[in-house]
């Protein structure tokens, strides 16, 4: 484990691709044709944008969407000039192979806020966007075929508690069908270190009925981030 760690205060807002996503969690390896897709605490990603404009039926929820866009788009922005510098100042620690450059990283950021303002504005009052967070979602159980969430869940390990972890990871599963996927990533914090109590945390789960297996992720970045967690109901 490296000691030079991402330093962080509160959630960030993230802004991450399709193809980020697409690799995360080996999206090529399922039909999203079989739908609805829902991407939690979303943020700024343009992932249910491009999503949509393949033909999926996809949606995201976070908080941030009861802002006004602008404030969206400013707070985003800010997000990616604060990132770049802290990765400016530990790159050696990440792989950048997928990425390249810090500066590609920070280009395909900034594309990525491109694309989901332009589809946040379009998209006002249809319900695509909800604010929304959790431990708590605004929507019936059964209702995804997919449910995303990305650099959220495990990443903020020291913010966020295992009561927390446990209550969140089983209202995905609540509006998740039954057979359908709940896909999170990475397993990982921000200070490079496997979430501690996921072995605890998944006999949980087991016990509710839900089938828990570790997915091999297709995006080298996080030191040490190889998988995504799978789950079932």
């Amino acid at each position: 484990m490296s000691e030079k760690v991402y330093e962080q205060t509160g959630v960030a807002m993230t802004c991450r691709s399709y193809a980020e996503y697409e690799r995360m969690f080996a999206l090529r390896h399922i039909d999203l044709n079989e739908g609805p897709i829902l991407d939690v605490a979303a943020g700024a990603s343009s992932f249910v944008a491009e999503a949509s404009a393949r033909g999926f039926r996809a949606q995201a929820a976070d908080p941030l969407y009861g802002m006004d866009p602008d404030a969206i788009q400013a707070h985003g922005q800010s997000e990616i000039e604060s990132s770049t510098q802290k990765l400016a100042g530990i790159r050696e620690v990440f792989d950048w192979s997928y990425y390249g450059s810090l500066e590609r990283h920070r280009e395909l950021r900034e594309q990525s806020l491109r694309l989901f303002m332009d589809d946040f504005r379009k998209s006002a009052g249809a319900g695509k966007y909800t604010p929304a967070g959790l431990p708590e979602l605004p929507f019936d159980n059964d209702s995804f075929s997919l449910v995303l969430c990305s650099h959220f869940l495990f990443l903020y390990n020291d913010m966020l508690g295992e009561s927390f972890h446990l209550q969140a990871i089983r209202e995905l599963l609540r509006v998740g069908k039954r057979g359908g996927r709940v896909l999170i990533y990475p397993l990982h914090s921000l200070r490079w270190v496997r979430y501690p109590q996921l072995d605890s945390l998944l006999s949980e789960l087991r016990h509710d009925g839900v089938a828990a297996e570790m997915g091999k992720s297709e995006l080298p970045f996080i030191p040490g981030s190889t998988e995504f967690l799978c789950l079932r109901k």
